[in-house]
């Protein structure tokens, strides 16, 4: 077993073999258009819907989405706190589960959080937007 799913029970191994919620998929796609907002909202509607370990992968991703929207608002704190956050949701699934690229949003948000973190909240206004990349996953 991979090292980064060792801290999940052998059933919730197998919750990667299913399909995404309607509104994970909704949330993705708002993600991707830099709607973050409204991408934590759907992404909140698929975790209070799933009753399954997959919820909290949901809820990786939708803290992922507000990482961001920190970012964009220059909230150098909050982007921190909750990038803190999404990696207890985030780091226990493999490299892709339900077709999700999450070890590719991982390294996507780890890259984004050493850049704010190099410019330092007093120049977080210049945080290279080019960083912020989409969530990848296979449309089913």
């Amino acid at each position: 077993m991979p090292p980064h799913m060792s801290n999940l029970a052998p059933a919730e191994n197998t919750d990667c073999l299913g399909r995404l919620h309607p509104d994970a998929v909704a949330g993705m796609e708002l993600f991707n258009h830099g709607e973050y907002f409204a991408a934590h909202e759907a992404l909140e509607a698929a975790w209070r819907e799933e009753r399954g370990p997959i919820r909290e992968l949901y809820r990786g991703i939708l803290q992922a989405a507000v990482v961001y929207l920190h970012i964009l608002r220059g909230n150098y704190a909050g982007a921190f706190k909750v990038y803190q956050r999404s990696r207890k949701w985030l780091d226990p699934w493999p490299e892709t589960c339900r077709g999700v690229a999450v070890g590719q949003l991982r390294r996507d948000l780890g890259a984004a959080i050493t850049s704010m973190q190099a410019l330092g909240p007093e120049r977080i206004e210049r945080f290279d937007r080019a960083l912020i990349k989409p969530v990848t996953y296979a449309r089913q």
